[in-house]
């Protein structure tokens, strides 16, 4: 009898399969114009996002993972760690990592892995890409004052509350986890804790000035700083192979010899700084991967994430293209933008949910949310909901959605995703009644 309920969910599928395939809406102009879209953003995710933005990443979870002992994750960020250090580190993170929603997701699964208590981890999650200075900077320029100072503290506040409400939800597994690691022994540390927070600060500097984004004008610190965004990046590239040598007791040859192709392209192509970029990380994956010892567990654990996190993270930017276009698109995808305009004027609490929830599944980059947000917003978008979609947007997107899932399990990623919604929501609502 289960054989044939298998084979009748085989059947299903497959009949579902071909009915789709049958009724391709191929040579509709919408369809078609959605699927390129799709193929749009796929594209410029790649060019914009995997190789400055994602690699990092890898490299600083698959750190996390190998060179922070799971005792210290715990002292500061476990089940029974400060509740006020834990929470003050986490809603906090994101000033210094500019990072994406997809960005943030390696980190956040290296810290979780590590024995990270979920309230902590999930107020870094959110914190992450919603705390990042030059977005709210850029966010009060062009937006306004308000609406810049609301998202700062919004964001501030909603990291915490999140985190703080899935601790509480989910408090019986917590206090498991907690006992668990109260039988756990220290680990034995191989190297004081100022070198490795030298390390990780290196390798986070790296990741920040290779995506140090444009700014509007060409005057002042943030423009002078992306004018030197890629010295600086290599000057802290150098910085990471001394320590790699000094510290991790890699052979100095070796990274002399995986370092040389990337200085030679840098010189050859001063205008294409991705080229040296690419290499240098080529020249890491390959002299790290060829180690037998820490650093080879670096790269085994780093690798780990990429072939965990990469195949969802594309497959979710795939259907979020085919459904809301790309970032340049003036139409959309499968759902027009001009439904998106309509639905979001005035401070009703429609207005206001569909804001949240277009922001939680739509895919934005780092800093990209302002210049879109500021497109909707002179189309008629209300304040409210210009501050939901704000709230909800950078810090959820679909691709991301499928990579927590991953992490922490169907039900608590609904529950994240939900309170993300539902607090975007009340405070647009709140925002909007008084801005």
């Amino acid at each position: 009898m289960v054989q044939w309920k298998n084979e009748w969910k085989k059947l299903a599928l497959i009949v579902g399969a071909f009915l789709a395939c049958f009724y391709l809406p191929v040579g509709k102009a919408r369809f078609d114009r959605a699927i390129l879209e799709s193929l749009h953003l796929v594209k410029w995710y790649a060019q914009e996002h995997v190789l400055l933005c994602l690699i990092p990443a890898f490299f600083i979870a698959g750190a996390i993972a190998v060179f922070v002992s799971q005792a210290s994750v715990m002292k500061y960020l476990g089940a029974k760690a400060n509740k006020v250090l834990a929470y003050g580190v986490a809603s906090v993170s994101g000033t210094i990592l500019a990072v994406c929603s997809c960005t943030v997701l390696p980190l956040f699964a290296g810290i979780y892995r590590m024995g990270a208590g979920l309230g902590p981890a999930t107020a870094f999650l959110y914190s992450g890409p919603a705390i990042n200075v030059l977005a709210i900077a850029l966010t009060a320029r062009v937006l306004g004052v308000k609406l810049g100072i609301a998202r700062a503290v919004g964001a501030i506040v909603f990291s915490v509350v999140i985190g703080l409400m899935m601790h509480l939800i989910f408090r019986k597994e917590e206090e498991q986890k907690a006992a668990a690691q109260m039988a756990m022994p220290d680990a034995e540390v191989k190297r004081p804790l100022w070198q490795n927070a030298i390390y990780f600060f290196t390798m986070v500097a790296i990741l920040v000035f290779a995506n140090w984004g444009k700014p509007m004008h060409d005057t002042g610190l943030w423009h002078a700083i992306y004018s030197a965004k890629w010295v600086v990046t290599s000057l802290f590239s150098v910085a990471l192979a001394v320590i790699l040598v000094v510290w991790f007791e890699m052979k100095w040859w070796k990274m002399l010899l995986a370092g040389l192709p990337a200085v030679i392209l840098a010189l050859l192509f001063p205008k294409a700084p991705m080229i040296p970029f690419a290499a240098g990380v080529i020249g890491l994956s390959t002299i790290t991967s060829t180690n037998k010892n820490e650093a080879g567990e670096w790269f085994s654990s780093s690798w780990g994430f990429a072939k965990q996190i990469l195949p969802l993270l594309f497959g979710g930017v795939i259907v979020a293209g085919l459904l809301l276009g790309s970032p340049e698109s003036t139409d959309g995808g499968l759902i027009p933008a001009g439904w998106v305009g309509k639905l979001v004027g005035g401070n009703s609490l429609w207005a206001n949910l569909f804001a949240s929830v277009v922001g939680a599944f739509m895919y934005f980059a780092t800093l990209t949310e302002v210049p879109i947000l500021q497109g909707l917003i002179s189309n008629g978008m209300g304040q409210g909901p210009a501050l939901a979609l704000l709230l909800a947007g950078p810090a959820l997107s679909l691709p991301n959605m499928l990579v927590i899932r991953s992490v922490m399990g169907t039900k608590k990623t609904v529950v994240f995703v939900l309170l993300v919604v539902v607090m975007a929501t009340i405070s647009g609502l709140l925002f909007g009644a008084f801005a």
